[in-house]
């Protein structure tokens, strides 16, 4: 059965939106390890929030360059959980339709690779409490935002998790992988 796996950057007070903090920390290193990830993966799960976001940002970059990541961006096929989007433009995306818990169900049950998502929000949550996000990465980078947290929209949310591994980078990115306990 294919996994999925979160994939979520995080400031050390906790933001996580519009990550453009992380671009002087995406050095050799991140860039290897962010391409062991897609490589791993035929396929994106978002949220309608994250969507919005990597919509209006893949599709500008250039696909000829691989350091970009544009290509896998652009071409993966895209997952999006919304109830308000009805027509997204962005290639190879499909707004899945009924139960997300059940929809996503079915998308681990095909054949494939590993399933990426994106951000850590409500989409997650759901995924989480459904026992259906196998691995969660929080690549913690050494900036403060102040702007609002992750935190703040999971305030009725609970879990726990175990240290699958930890990957301390040169720039001082550390990437803490965890897995969902079971709920006790």
């Amino acid at each position: 059965m294919r996994k999925i796996i979160n994939s979520t950057y995080i400031t050390l007070d906790g933001v996580i939106e519009n990550p453009m903090w992380t671009m002087p920390y995406f050095d050799d290193e991140a860039v290897a390890f962010a391409g062991e990830q897609t490589n791993g993966a035929d396929a994106l799960l978002m949220g309608r929030a994250t969507y919005d976001g990597m919509s209006a940002a893949w599709p500008t970059r250039d696909e000829s360059d691989p350091s970009t990541g544009a290509a896998y961006f652009n071409n993966v096929k895209k997952y999006v959980a919304s109830t308000t989007l009805t027509n997204p433009t962005w290639k190879n995306s499909e707004v899945l339709q009924g139960d997300l818990v059940e929809e996503v169900t079915k998308l681990k049950a095909r054949d494939g690779k590993d399933i990426l998502q994106y951000g850590f929000g409500s989409v997650t949550t759901q995924l989480i409490r459904a026992g259906l996000l196998d691995e969660v990465r929080f690549w913690i980078t050494p900036v403060l935002e102040g702007a609002e947290s992750v935190t703040t929209p999971l305030k009725d949310f609970k879990a726990s998790f175990e240290l699958v591994d930890t990957k301390v980078m040169k720039s001082g990115v550390i990437i803490a992988s965890y897995r969902p306990k079971a709920a006790e």
